[in-house]
Parts: C-alpha cells; sequence; structure tokens
C-alpha cells in the first residue's frame, strides 16, 4: 500500500511543483494529525490513516511507520518530520528534490523581488 502512495509524490511534484507538493503534503499532515496536539500520534495515525488509504495496517506497521519519521524522539510526528519522512520514502523524488527546492525559492526570491518594487 505504502508503494501506491509513493508512486504518486514524483508525479504531484511535476504536476504542482515545489511549492504546491508541499502544501498537499501539509494537507495529508492536517487529516492526519490529533488537532489538539498538532502532532500526528499513533492513536491519530489509526483513526485518520483510513483517510489516506492506509486502513489495511496492523498497529504494529504504524508504529514503526512513526518511528521511522520521528527525529526528535517524542514518540509522534510533527509537519515537518512527516514531510521529510513523505520525501525519503520516495528515491525518485529524493532525486528530483534539488530541483523542487531551487524552485521554490527562486519563486520566494521573485515574490520578494515584487515586493521590493511596489
Amino acid at each position: 500500500m505504502m508503494n501506491e502512495f509513493r508512486d504518486l509524490l514524483p508525479f504531484m511534484a511535476n504536476k504542482l511543483g515545489g511549492e504546491g507538493l508541499i502544501g498537499e503534503l501539509c494537507k495529508g499532515f492536517n487529516l492526519l494529525m490529533d488537532s489538539e496536539k498538532g502532532l500526528i500520534t499513533f492513536e491519530s495515525l489509526k483513526k485518520n490513516s483510513a483517510l489516506l488509504g492506509l486502513q489495511g495496517f496492523r498497529d504494529d506497521e504504524l508504529q514503526s511507520m512513526l518511528r521511522e519519521g520521528d527525529m526528535n524522539g517524542d514518540g509522534a510526528l510533527d509537519e515537518m518530520e512527516f514531510c521529510v519522512l513523505m520525501f525519503r520514502l520516495s528515491p525518485e523524488l529524493m532525486q528530483q528534490s534539488e530541483a523542487l527546492l531551487e524552485d521554490a525559492l527562486e519563486q520566494e526570491f521573485e515574490a520578494a523581488a515584487c515586493l521590493k518594487t511596489k
């Protein structure tokens, strides 16, 4: 199941660009997070995972997903940890990430230049 999701990330990146992909990942994070804690916890992942087609995962598999992305050791994923995990799980996207980063930075610089000229 996770392979199906992974295969969509490069397609989404090509279609949406860097900024659009990050926006979609943030929407995914918001679907899975515990709204009171602002984090993806085991409980919120288990409860909300069906929204992303992950209903077939066992508890130990969900725990493993959390552990893989949990960089600060708090047992949950914040938005940055979630986005980093999604990129790490897509080898093709990792190869494209440099171009996506350059695209996002270029857009930021252009936006900043427009603000200065106004």
